[in-house]
């Protein structure tokens, strides 16, 4: 049992070390300045390694660093408190570069 308790933990612990990339569905993003902003502040956070951040799209998107986190309520707080709506939160293992490609990309 204490077996199995270990890999449990073990597993949860590498599930939110490695969080890969964190995507966020955000309302109210109407400007090349709401884009910028965002993207300095969320690259304050010490766990950040890059963003993206699509107006068409009102997306915005983080990879953390190497075993790093960012909890999704600091992620939201830090969303609203600049006047922005989180719609949804969702965790990936899409690479960023991945993202930023589909996010150029133009509707047909």
């Amino acid at each position: 049992m204490r077996a199995f308790v270990f890999a449990v933990a073990t597993s949860l612990a590498f599930v939110t070390a490695n969080a890969g990339t964190i995507e966020m569905k955000v309302n109210g993003l109407v400007c090349a300045f709401c884009a910028q902003g965002i993207e300095k502040t969320l690259r304050g956070n010490p766990a950040t390694a890059d963003v993206v951040v699509s107006l068409e799209n009102r997306l915005v998107a983080v990879e953390t660093r190497e075993g790093q986190d960012i909890p999704d309520g600091d992620l939201a707080k830090a969303l609203t408190d600049a006047g922005y709506t989180v719609k949804s939160i969702e965790r990936t293992q899409t690479p960023i570069a991945e993202i930023r490609e589909r996010v150029r990309k133009k509707p047909k």
